[in-house]
């Protein structure tokens, strides 16, 4: 049992125990230890076996026994007692977009629904709109939160960080064998999309028969789809379809670049290569004339063959990367090290798990100059979110921090709430004393797309806003985007010189690719930030930078990559 299914199976507990209207203290315990066991670098395995459970922080010493007892049974009593209690189908109604826990039981007392096939029905047979606090749109929303539920379960596709972590699991597994000289990820995974489908891997072994068995004998394999002399799929734990490719050395290179796509860039290298005088496939470059084979051991070797620079995996969109190759005008990418600073991170004042200290000293371990802390404003109840009173005291403890560091400069911050209005959920005189004001949509999320862009824009017209977290409000697998004319936002941000963020939470990355590259190209300014709600969520950084460099943005895109001194010149924050 790894970290994500004890996460997974705290997150259901969390949901079961809200259907049966237990209290908020008990129901926000599993899901903050589910959301510390994600962000975990060690397996709690491991930790398990060495004893070390004790010492995980911001789980409480209960829930870690139920972790040591799901690794001694598998489960734990409490949820196993749990479930008995709630009808089956229950859990699949709270997974569908937009309907939680409450409105599930809702559905369940007053309708008798007990399954999506009956919430459906009752949805079509205009049942759902009779109900208190329902009406006609919300029955429409949850019939189309339906469809779109089924059209994602059909196509397959899973979030970038579960996909990310099946592939190294595996491809640690198949490097320990000697008859594999190197494995790698290629597909959407390589290219970084937020989601995957089938994981592709190519593997160089002179050995391809016995490297075909080692992958297909790994003893969490759930089903063989295939198993031939140099190709094998299988079905891994968690519905994934992984593929294995068996290569010689000379053409790795040309076998990688194919089988990472996507397809759009692969038809365009095929037509530059056609214009060349050669064919160009997974085997390498054929010369029309002659008929010769030319094979490609490195990628970088193939690209300079069609007279390109290297592209970055990230680019191969077909999004114009060809042409600037070309021209000499690949953008120069993001990277980890560029990044100087957080500007949303939540501690223990709101709904995080640690103090403003402990933040504090595990940025500065990671070289930053700056962090803000951003807990969440009074609106966003379920997230203990500050009084005007708590705020004020809020502002205090940072200024008395920043006494304690000379490494790296406390800003003092909200996540405030956007109202359904448009208004702020502090007043302007409130969010003049803060370093930096992040504002969000975090209820009210079912508005029409004409009511929601004004709210948005409304907020980005505060003279005191700076950053918009996570803008189209999407989380994998729980809701969608919310309806809004994202060009419209956009053009606000611009007309206001407010910042866009892509928020690097792996259930987010939102503003996603599309919508950061079209931010860019209005010449909106981009913030990468972790949403943290525990310390290790601050290497979730390494999966906005994934969106950004996928959506072409270079350093200078992006307001976390400027020195202290800039940020504060800036967002006009005085320098002591």
């Amino acid at each position: 049992m790894d970290n994500i299914r004890i996460a997974e199976k705290f997150n259901h507990m969390a949901q079961m125990l809200e259907f049966k209207g237990e209290s908020q203290f008990k129901t926000r315990a599993y899901t903050n230890a589910a959301r510390t066991i994600k962000g975990l670098d060690e397996e709690l395995q491991v930790l398990h076996k060495e004893g070390s459970i004790e010492d995980i922080p911001g789980i409480g010493k209960i829930l870690k026994s139920k972790i040591v007892e799901m690794f001694e049974t598998g489960t734990f009593e409490a949820y196993e007692r749990t479930m008995d209690e709630i009808p089956a189908g229950i859990i699949e109604i709270m997974n569908v977009p937009g309907i939680g826990p409450k409105t599930a039981r809702l559905f369940y007392e007053k309708l008798g629904v007990q399954t999506v096939d009956e919430l459906s029905r009752a949805a079509r047979e205009h049942r759902i709109r009779r109900l208190p606090r329902m009406g006609e749109k919300q029955e429409d929303k949850i019939l189309r939160s339906i469809a779109r539920q089924k059209e994602d379960k059909d196509h397959g596709r899973h979030p970038y960080v579960l996909a990310k972590d099946i592939a190294r699991e595996i491809t640690d597994n198949l490097k320990q064998s000697s008859d594999i000289e190197k494995v790698a990820v290629a597909g959407s995974l390589r290219r970084k999309q937020d989601t995957v489908g089938d994981i592709d891997l190519i593997a160089i072994s002179e050995e391809p028969e016995k490297a075909i068995s080692c992958f297909t004998g790994m003893e969490k394999v759930e089903e063989i789809l295939e198993s031939g002399t140099t190709k094998a799929a299988i079905i891994y734990p968690g519905n994934f379809h992984v593929d294995l490719r068996i290569v010689s050395r000379d053409s790795y290179g040309s076998m990688l670049q194919h089988f990472t796509g996507s397809k759009e860039h692969n038809i365009h290298l095929r037509k530059l290569a056609l214009s060349k005088g050669y064919s160009l496939n997974e085997y390498g470059m054929t010369d029309e004339s002659t008929g010769k084979l030319t094979k490609f051991s490195s990628e970088d070797d193939l690209y300079k063959n069609l007279g390109l620079e290297y592209l970055s995996p990230e680019l191969r969109e077909d999004r114009g990367e060809v042409e600037a190759s070309l021209r000499g005008k690949l953008p120069k990418l993001i990277e980890r090290k560029d990044i100087k600073g957080d500007f949303h991170v939540h501690s223990n004042w709101s709904d995080g798990a640690n103090t403003m200290e402990e933040l504090a000293e595990a940025a500065i371990l990671r070289g930053y100059e700056y962090i803000a802390i951003t807990d969440h404003s009074h609106s966003t109840g379920v997230a203990n979110g500050l009084s005007d009173k708590r705020l004020l005291e809020h502002i205090d403890a940072i200024d008395k921090l920043n006494e304690k560091y000379d490494e790296i400069r406390i800003l003092s911050g909200t996540e405030c709430d956007i109202k359904a209005d448009g208004k702020l959920d502090y007043s302007n005189d409130l969010l003049e004393q803060l370093d930096i004001v992040v504002v969000a949509v975090h209820a009210g999320l079912d508005q029409d797309r004409k009511k929601m862009t004004k709210r948005i824009v409304s907020a980005l017209e505060n003279e005191h806003v700076d950053i918009m977290a996570h803008p189209t409000g999407r989380k994998f697998g729980k809701r969608p985007p919310y309806d809004m004319d994202m060009e419209t936002v956009i053009q606000a941000a611009k007309d206001n010189e407010k910042v866009l963020e892509i928020n690097s939470s792996p259930w987010r990355l939102d503003l996603n690719d599309i919508n950061a590259k079209r931010a860019k190209e209005h010449g909106v300014m981009l913030a990468i930030n972790t949403d943290t709600h525990t310390i290790d969520h601050l290497d979730n950084v390494e999966f906005g930078i994934n969106m950004a460099r996928r959506a072409w943005l270079e350093p200078d895109d992006v307001l976390n990559t400027m020195s202290l001194k800039q940020i504060c010149s800036r967002l006009d924050i005085p320098k002591e």
